[in-house]
């Protein structure tokens, strides 16, 4: 793995820090009426520079909120996150693509809030479509784009946020399950190609499982880290893979016993 280089705010001199994104000791809580909520409870939590890693639980275990609070979007109620390479890019479960700009000109509008210059930013844009193995769609316009290939583009405009740590929030889960593997092996093949950090979540055992070097397992309300698995199966992995079929199963069970002690159904 590699070190995320960041500064030291007292003496302006560069140092290494060996984490993408720290997460001590966070808690979050929200008004509701019957009082404050708490969501999340004393999450600490570290990902590696170049590490990739799924948050797993059941629905409204606060995984969205904890990368909400990694992205800066929201504040923990208790403690503290670091992402010293910078603001994380973020991908959430929709496109969120601007339906009157092209393919290109969705990606170009990112690299401009980064400030790249206008006439680098064609360039850029096809660069990153051909990273996504989307060459050739700088044109199309979004309604021309199936669901996999928006999703696709949501991607390069993430990675045009050129952030050394991306957030990505059940990015397939409205994806065919054909579709969805195609994309699980070009984010595999883009994570390893660019070093990237990832923290993705999802509700799905076996795409943790396809997906991460390590899986983390929340509870539910509120969410806790309940157990963690270190994923030692060689990349690239097929979902139907024995090896990940046995973890899955495994991590299930863990899951299972999670919901029936929080009573959830």
């Amino acid at each position: 793995m590699t070190n995320t280089l960041t500064k030291d705010q007292a003496t302006g001199r560069t140092t290494t820090a060996g984490y993408a994104a720290r997460i001590e000791h966070v808690s979050k809580s929200f008004a509701g009426p019957a009082g404050r909520q708490l969501v999340l409870d004393d999450i600490t939590l570290d990902v590696a520079p170049g590490e990739f890693v799924t948050l797993l639980g059941a629905s409204g275990c606060g995984k969205s909120t904890l990368l909400n609070l990694v992205a800066g979007l929201d504040k923990p109620s208790v403690g503290s996150i670091a992402t010293p390479g910078g603001r994380p890019a973020l991908m959430f479960q929709e496109h969120a693509l601007f339906p009157w700009l092209t393919a290109g000109k969705n990606i170009e509008l990112a690299l401009r809030l980064r400030g790249v210059a206008k006439t680098e930013r064609r360039t850029e844009a096809e660069r990153l479509l051909d990273l996504v193995r989307l060459g050739g769609a700088y044109r199309k316009r979004v309604h021309e784009l199936s669901g996999g290939m928006r999703q696709r583009v949501a991607l390069a405009r993430a990675l045009a946020q050129d952030s050394q740590l991306l957030l990505m929030d059940e990015p397939f889960a409205a994806l065919d399950a054909i579709t969805r593997d195609v994309l699980h092996d070009e984010l595999t093949r883009i994570w390893r190609e660019t070093q990237l950090s990832v923290l993705f979540v999802t509700h799905n055992v076996r795409e943790a499982v396809r997906l991460a070097e390590r899986v983390v397992l929340l509870s539910s309300r509120p969410g806790r880290i309940a157990r963690e698995w270190t994923v030692g199966i060689e990349q690239p992995r097929r979902i139907e893979d024995a090896a990940v079929a046995e973890l899955s199963v495994e991590i299930t069970e863990e899951l299972r016993g999670e919901i029936r002690r929080h009573g959830q159904h």
